[in-house]
């Protein structure tokens, strides 16, 4: 974080401190249901600009180009801008996104639409993080934060769906976030309130230069790059089963487009609940149990639908995959303070979330590539890897040392 803040700066009253919340709560409803839709609109993409899922599959790279970009910046503008600006640049960038894919321009500027989405959800993403961990009860403001990100996960599909079921044009599905997000656009510019101060610019260099030395040592520790590692392959396993499972299911299984939207949907409500009650089981099992027991529970929901081409036994799978899946990074996130020392931590999740956000980008190009050239069943055993992969390096974490072990050592 770039920016100080005093108790009495923290302060504020409750309709506000509602107003701001709700806010935030509405506009991670907006990113989740982007993600969620996207996979549903995928083949449809496909079909009007006539290219095959090798070329399609481009859009995730530009996407998290976009992320990327952002991530790279949002100190800067956190700190010179503030956080209710630099939200609203974020929106603003979202709406110059979904705006370009209105107009179903070429598909070179499709590229470019899916950057700017990328650039400002990222931005969202950040800023209301930073903005909520500022409050108090943070640690539960925070779980309802991204609770809500999967709300719009789940709603994304049965929107996108539904669009397309009634014989709509998929850019029917980004005017309605247009829209959506004009209005988050018009409740932060009225509503939303910041009661934090910019640090002065020395107290800004002072503290790029220890973020600097920071992220140095902090890189020199195995298993930050082993736990950055995994949940790389996570993410990658997480986006390429939430946006390529409508293709499989429509393509590969002929299920009705309505139908496949549902269970795609599913997916993502079981990676919610499995975020929401989750939490709870690791509290009494351990984290690592916790971890274990979510790994062998996605590799149990592949399988059931890959082997059992049963259409209810294939919608439980995948709700049973996202189940298991939910909890899985906010609790290696959780287990880091237990790996480095405590003024590493905030630099070590910075590099854990920027490296997994890669793997939104690279697993599902990659699968898309595998459906061209060898067909969509290839989705299910694809997964099913990376899924294995996970085990081999959560095995590698949990033989690091904790921290308390690393001091010792003179680490």
């Amino acid at each position: 974080m770039n920016t100080l803040v005093t108790p009495k700066q923290q302060r504020m009253s409750p309709s506000i401190l509602r107003m701001s919340i709700t806010l935030a709560f509405l506009t991670f409803i907006l990113i989740g249901a982007n993600d969620g839709a996207f996979g549903v609109l995928l083949p449809n993409l496909q079909q009007q600009y006539h290219v095959d899922k090798a070329v399609i599959s481009l859009l995730f790279l530009c996407g998290t180009l976009g992320y990327f970009i952002a991530s790279l910046n949002n100190g800067f503008l956190m700190t010179t801008l503030g956080n209710q600006r630099t939200l609203m640049l974020g929106t603003f960038l979202f709406i110059c996104g979904v705006g370009i894919l209105i107009l179903v321009p070429p598909f070179a500027l499709i590229l470019l639409a899916f950057c700017f989405i990328g650039c400002g959800a990222a931005t969202l993403d950040a800023g209301l993080n930073s903005y909520v961990v500022q409050l108090p009860n943070s640690t539960v403001q925070l779980n309802y934060l991204h609770f809500f990100y999967g709300i719009g996960a789940l709603l994304g599909p049965i929107i996108a769906s539904a669009i397309l079921a009634i014989h709509w044009h998929w850019n029917i599905t980004y005017m309605l976030w247009s829209a959506y997000s004009l209005l988050i656009l018009l409740g932060l510019g009225l509503f939303f309130r910041e009661r934090t101060k910019t640090s002065t610019i020395s107290q800004q260099n002072e503290e790029a230069t220890a973020q600097d030395h920071r992220l140095s040592v902090t890189l020199k520790r195995r298993v930050v790059w082993i736990a950055a590692f995994f949940l790389l392959t996570y993410v990658g396993t997480e986006v390429s089963i939430g946006n390529w499972s409508y293709s499989f299911l429509t393509e590969q299984r002929q299920s009705v487009p309505l139908l496949a939207g549902w269970i795609v949907s599913g997916y993502w409500l079981g990676l919610s609940l499995g975020r929401l009650f989750m939490g709870h089981v690791g509290a009494r099992i351990g984290n690592q149990r916790l971890i274990q027991l979510c790994l062998a529970g996605v590799v149990v929901g592949l399988l059931l639908l890959w082997l059992v081409p049963v259409q209810i036994v294939g919608a439980f799978g995948l709700c049973l995959t996202g189940f298991s899946l939910g909890p899985i990074f906010p609790t290696t996130i959780a287990l880091m303070p237990s790996f480095v020392s405590r003024r590493m931590v905030p630099t070590a999740i910075g590099f854990l979330a920027s490296l997994g956000s890669m793997g939104a980008a690279f697993f599902p190009w990659l699968a898309g590539n595998l459906a061209q050239y060898l067909g969509l069943w290839s989705l299910l055993p694809y997964v099913i890897v990376l899924t294995i992969v996970m085990s081999g390096l959560w095995f590698l974490l949990q033989r690091q040392p904790t921290a308390d072990q690393g001091n010792m050592a003179g680490e």
